[in-house]
């Protein structure tokens, strides 16, 4: 019995574990002033009929701070990298030289930040949702097994395990989201 309990909290820290990763993912994404080739990570363009990601067509890179460059492998693919680019709306306006593409990150104003710790804070928020939609199904799973035989105290120290695994998880939230605002905030 105690394994299956040892095995449901090992789930638990795991899947929490997923959902924090995935956070991490979400707020990469979120543009925080500096130029970053992740930014494009989540877009693809139509690639012979295939939705490709735009770094397995092109080359991107950083020239500086402020700015990515997206040189791709065949020349017809920059209408439909800019296209995409476009469609996919990250806040910024692809320049196409007919060579490469060019994307130029302005500065961002103060109304641009709080928009962008908005849906920071959202993903957040989800991650947190997540944790705890993973806490209750494995608390409703030790309280089967404490059904089908296992001691009550066994039982609470698996909760107890479970919520434990809860806070430090909510609390890594909490400090990828101060990170991010931080990040944001500094001009």
């Amino acid at each position: 019995m105690n394994e299956e309990l040892d095995l449901i909290i090992e789930d638990a820290a795991d899947s929490m574990q997923k959902a924090i990763a995935h956070l991490e993912s979400e707020l990469v994404k979120i543009r925080a002033g500096k130029a970053s080739p992740t930014m494009l990570d989540g877009i693809t363009v139509e690639y012979y009929g295939a939705p490709t990601p735009i770094n397995q067509v092109a080359n991107v890179s950083v020239l500086d701070a402020k700015t990515i460059s997206i040189q791709p492998w065949e020349k017809p693919m920059l209408a439909a990298i800019e296209r995409a680019i476009m469609q996919a709306n990250i806040g910024v306006t692809p320049q196409n030289d007919g060579v490469q593409i060019r994307l130029y990150l302005p500065p961002l104003t103060e109304e641009r930040r709080k928009e962008l710790y908005k849906k920071a804070s959202a993903e957040g928020e989800n991650s947190k949702i997540a944790i705890r939609n993973i806490r209750r199904d494995n608390i409703e799973q030790i309280k089967k097994l404490q059904k089908d035989g296992l001691s009550e105290d066994a039982a609470k120290d698996g909760e107890k395990s479970v919520q434990e695994l809860t806070d430090k998880h909510i609390s890594l939230v909490d400090k990828h989201l101060t990170a991010k605002e931080k990040e944001m905030m500094t001009v």
